[in-house]
């Protein structure tokens, strides 16, 4: 992976990265104040819609760091060892998480009359998605893992060969 290519991802990581960050300062705040305020069918759904949100927002930033720790990793020659598995592992945990918040949301707007069903539906939808990331990242997690034993196989070998040499 060249320079500027990590540049250019550690640019859009640290964009993303303040926008999390500007949503939990800001925006959060604003939602709480226009749930309050508003005395619709939703003012009793305030507290759960704010916690989903902090935690979905936080899943996120957790994904961002890990990524920034691989695309460290990559960027060293290092990617290709045991450590690099904390992270992936770490970013589909926190994919699944996410999801599961994303449902929990689902299941809040379903009873009632407030939320359409095919609002409700495209949260699931966005839900299952999120489950789909996970599942490719752990099917990337099982590449890197058959790369690792390569890898490890090389050093191998290279090291019995340098003996008879």
């Amino acid at each position: 992976m060249g320079r500027l290519m990590v540049l250019a991802l550690r640019c859009v990581l640290a964009m993303l990265l303040a926008g999390c960050l500007f949503v939990q300062g800001v925006m959060v705040p604003l939602l709480a104040a226009d749930m309050d305020g508003g005395g619709g069918d939703l003012s009793h759904l305030r507290v759960p819609c704010i916690v989903i949100t902090v935690l979905g927002v936080a899943a996120v930033e957790v994904v961002l760091v890990c990524v920034w720790r691989l695309l460290t990793m990559v960027r060293r020659g290092t990617v290709f060892s045991h450590a690099a598995f904390r992270y992936v592992d770490v970013i589909i945990g926190a994919v699944v998480a996410a999801a599961a918040l994303v449902f929990a949301l689902a299941v809040l707007f379903a009873p009632g009359e407030a939320v359409p069903p095919g609002i409700v539906l495209l949260i699931c939808g966005v839900s299952l998605a999120a489950l789909g990331v996970a599942l490719t990242v752990l099917v990337l997690r099982t590449l890197l893992r058959q790369a690792v034993a390569r890898d490890v196989e090389a050093a191998r070998m290279q090291a019995e060969l340098d003996e008879v040499i």
